[in-house]
């Protein structure tokens, strides 16, 4: 997506007042969230109201996913109130919206489970997202304290899926 794209999808969505939106086309995944204090930012009109972010997604994805919108930005959201983590631990997030799977497949045991020592590079569980299975892999070494999703569960880009302590 060049500068031009990006300027022209900003335009857009504040035309229609829209406060958050994620695209993702090929290997870009591009993510824009307005809010309410200003961001220095690139040359994008009213760029001082948006966060800006793109990166390649860490698996290989078929097409381009469905945009995601939130509600205008003088719409309240839900606020999700969620436990204080253990300090120390590290959350493994999802890269990708999908389903979560615990196991490579139905009534087989799951690839970890509270309580297990894995390494970094060990597969955690599997994010189906467009037919596709995408394995996801822990990023250290230590031990499941607590897995964060329910087996079979729709799950969204960012979501915390382990909580992992990292080994010393």
């Amino acid at each position: 997506m060049n500068q031009k794209e990006l300027k022209e999808l900003i335009e857009f969505l504040i035309e229609k007042d829209i406060a958050e939106f994620e695209l993702e086309r090929g290997d870009v995944k591009v993510r824009i969230k307005r809010g309410s204090e200003p961001v220095a930012s690139g040359s994008a009109p009213d760029a001082r109201f948006f966060t800006v972010h793109a990166a390649a997604p860490s698996a290989p994805e078929l097409g381009a996913a469905p945009a995601a919108t939130s509600p205008p930005a003088g719409a309240s959201l839900p606020v999700v109130a969620t436990p204080a983590p253990e300090e120390g631990l590290h959350i493994v997030r999802s890269p990708i919206v999908g389903t979560f799977y615990e196991s490579p497949s139905p009534g087989s045991p799951p690839f970890v489970k509270p309580g297990d020592i894995v390494e970094a590079g060990q597969i955690l569980c599997i994010v189906e997202a467009m037919k596709l299975m995408n394995e996801i892999e822990s990023d250290v070494a230590g031990e499941i304290v607590k897995k964060l999703v329910a087996n079979n569960a729709p799950i969204e880009y960012g979501q915390e899926l382990f909580a992992i302590r990292p080994q010393k």
